[in-house]
């Protein structure tokens, strides 16, 4: 049964205290790997059955209009560990070392790493306050120590190696973890290998969706997965209320970027065609960098829905760090989620998207394809063509009339398909919105 907020709808988020609690909240960070910010019941999926995000939705502040600055798992996973945009971080690509077998791509990944190294990551600054940190799931930057992590399943591999087994072989790892801490706080990075693919789905599952609600046997076990995500979910949230620890959890959840399923591609195995549609994952569109971002926080957060406010990914990093009492650092732009007055302030949120290939660092720009603004119900999005390989982006409309068919400008809300490009219709729009992203480039630190 759906909660009053969600029938009610849109309501204003009311914080319930403004000063970090006498005792410090345990943290937990559920990341979704590769789904659509709308495949979801709480964000209005007909099709897909999530009931424990559903559940934990209504305990929530849920923003429907959440984003992430990059539309690719490896850099969007470093902002959710600093807080920081990929300009800033310099993660901007995946990597694993046979991709890149020349001693150039091998150098720039290792000044890469040695100036991820050098960050303030979450788990570091938790450490300070005595937390005890775990990493599970999803983690690029091979062993957990290099994010600060106390413990950890990823050892060495560039994906996440053992670590991918969380969730799909159960979360003993987690349950442990949180039993021998003793008395300390603790934050748990729980970033399962789901819904990505290999979509293998329990036969269940599967049943449930294909061919019941799809003839595409493609779309069936992708649906199938989401609902796998949310039954580990379900397992961490009764773990957590079972060990009396959810009023004192400040839980969140997000995903890392978007993904829209083709109905005709050939998912596992083999792997062999475009698995996802051309406008999702690695994108600067919708179905690229949207997600739903979910606070809980019993007695300290008051559940509402918010459709309207502009949130991202890099607010979480800050917004934990302020409900545990410690200060963002200096590099850090995002928004503490429970200062109510800061977020109404925000006049936009930005992003960027790169190519394949690792940085020539410290130069962000020499693998830049895009850089987009979201302001209001604007979205604008500025490319660098020269920088975008065929077939990395599919330009949404012709752009020809404009210089090298640099700028896309949609109405999300007239348009949230993104189908027509009115950047020639709006100049003094597209004009202001391009000086946006130029004095945040520059805030950030690119070049």
């Amino acid at each position: 049964m759906k909660s009053r907020y969600f029938i009610c709808g849109f309501l204003m988020a009311t914080v319930l205290g403004g000063q970090a609690p006498a005792t410090l909240p345990n943290v937990v960070m559920i990341i979704g790997d590769d789904q659509a910010w709308s495949d979801f019941g709480f964000t209005g999926s007909p099709t897909i059955h999530t009931p424990n995000l559903d559940r934990l939705a209504a305990e929530s502040a849920v923003y429907t209009r959440g984003y992430l600055p990059m539309s690719l798992y490896r850099p969007s996973l470093a902002t959710l560990s600093t807080g920081l945009y990929a300009v800033q971080h310099k993660i901007t690509f995946n990597y694993k070392p046979a991709e890149f077998p020349s001693d150039e791509s091998r150098h720039r990944q290792k000044q890469i790493e040695k100036h991820f190294d050098g960050l303030p990551t979450l788990p570091r600054l938790l450490a300070e306050k005595g937390y005890q940190s775990l990493q599970t799931g999803k983690w690029w930057e091979r062993p957990y120590t290099r994010g600060g992590f106390t413990q950890g399943m990823t050892r060495g591999g560039g994906h996440g190696d053992a670590g991918l087994t969380i969730g799909r072989e159960g979360l003993r790892p987690i349950f442990d973890f949180i039993e021998q801490r003793g008395d300390s706080p603790f934050f748990v990075w729980y970033a399962p290998f789901l819904p990505h693919t290999p979509h293998n789905p329990p036969q269940e599952l599967l049943d449930k969706y294909y061919p019941e609600k799809t003839h595409s046997i493609h779309l069936g076990r992708y649906w199938a997965m989401c609902e796998w995500l949310d039954q580990t979910c379900g397992e961490l949230l009764d773990y957590l209320d079972q060990q009396g620890l959810s009023e004192n959890t400040l839980l969140v959840f997000v995903s890392d970027n978007g993904w829209v399923q083709r109905t005709d591609s050939l998912i596992y195995p083999p792997l062999k065609t475009t698995r996802r549609t051309e406008l999702s994952k690695r994108t600067p569109y919708e179905g690229g960098i949207r997600t739903p971002i979910v606070l809980r926080w019993p007695q300290r957060i008051r559940p509402k829905r918010d459709e309207q406010t502009l949130v991202s990914s890099v607010d979480l990093v800050p917004t934990i760090l302020a409900a545990c009492g410690i200060e963002p650092t200096n590099q850090m732009q995002g928004v503490n989620l429970l200062d109510q007055a800061s977020l109404a302030r925000r006049q936009a949120i930005y992003g960027e998207i790169y190519n394949r290939d690792p940085i020539d660092f410290p130069d962000s720009t020499s693998t830049l394809m895009s850089r987009w603004c979201i302001s209001d119900r604007w979205r604008l999005v500025a490319h660098y063509v020269a920088n975008i390989p065929d077939g990395e982006i599919k330009l949404k409309q012709d752009t020809s009339y404009l210089p090298d068919g640099e700028f896309e400008l949609y109405d999300l809300f007239d348009d949230p398909q993104e189908a027509k490009n009115v950047a020639g219709a709006h100049p003094d729009r597209v004009e202001k919105m391009r000086k946006q992203i130029e004095d945040w480039w520059t805030k950030a630190g690119g070049t």
